[in-house]
């Protein structure tokens, strides 16, 4: 039976997380390795200037007081004795579409996976109230499957993305790009410190067909195949001219 590592970033008690549990169980043996608290918005964060704490939830179910980041290494380095087969990341509650995969948790774990030569993927749910993770559960296990029985290519995550509602079906996509802009306030606390919150954000999203944003707003579920190398070969060549004339004003 393949082994498969479940973690998130809302949290060891979130519901998302056991719906995906209660799906993939089916598939071979699991283990749940999630943050004792939530932990959206960390993206690849790694716990370094702490001792992290493990506890056992239930059996299988162990609660991590760190980020998803730490939760996967913790899981292969320590509680597993070989790699687990697959890694998967969620049901987070909320979209991770476009460039919100770099802030993600949870696609973060589903990253850190890959960077330990575990295949991964990564699966969220568009918010609704109420909250139902039933068909991301479904097409999570689904392509689970898939994955264990076929692989990925290496360095590769899948990143999918459930809209509310009925989906049409399943739509290969691409990372959508966006402008965007978040609304800060300020406050004085009683000790007089100004305190600066980052609140609610206005996006200007790129209109691409190919896009994952656009497979949820056209109601698809939406599968984009991520990977850590973030370099823009296009634009090797002009930053080598840019440096040429740099180094040359220098001289």
């Amino acid at each position: 039976m393949p082994t498969i590592l479940l973690t998130n970033d809302d949290g060891v008690s979130a519901p998302g997380l056991a719906a995906l549990a209660e799906a993939l169980n089916l598939l071979g043996d699991l283990i749940v390795v999630a943050p004792a608290e939530e932990s959206s918005a960390m993206s690849h964060a790694l716990t370094v200037r702490r001792p992290l704490t493990v506890d056992t939830v239930a059996p299988g179910w162990l609660a991590v007081d760190g980020t998803p980041t730490d939760c996967v290494n913790v899981a292969v380095s320590q509680l597993l004795t070989t790699p687990p087969d697959l890694v998967v990341s969620g049901i987070n509650n909320g979209l991770n579409v476009g460039d919100d995969v770099t802030y993600s948790g949870t696609v973060a774990g589903a990253l850190e996976g890959i960077l330990l030569g575990i295949p991964a993927i990564a699966v969220s749910q568009q918010r609704t109230s109420p909250m139902c993770y039933d068909e991301a559960a479904a097409v999570a296990a689904q392509l689970a499957s898939a994955v264990l029985e076929h692989g990925l290519p290496p360095r590769t995550l899948l990143n999918i993305n459930v809209p509310r509602g009925t989906p049409r079906g399943l739509r290969v996509t691409e990372q959508a790009s966006r402008t965007q802009e978040f609304a800060v306030e300020t406050d004085e606390d009683p000790a007089h410190e100004t305190r600066v919150w980052i609140g609610a954000g206005t996006f200007d999203w790129s209109d691409d067909p190919k896009s994952d944003y656009r497979a949820i707003q056209e109601h698809w579920i939406s599968i984009t195949p991520l990977r850590p190398d973030w370099t823009h070969r296009a634009a090797i060549p002009k930053v080598e001219a840019l440096t040429t004339r740099a180094l040359a004003e220098v001289e």
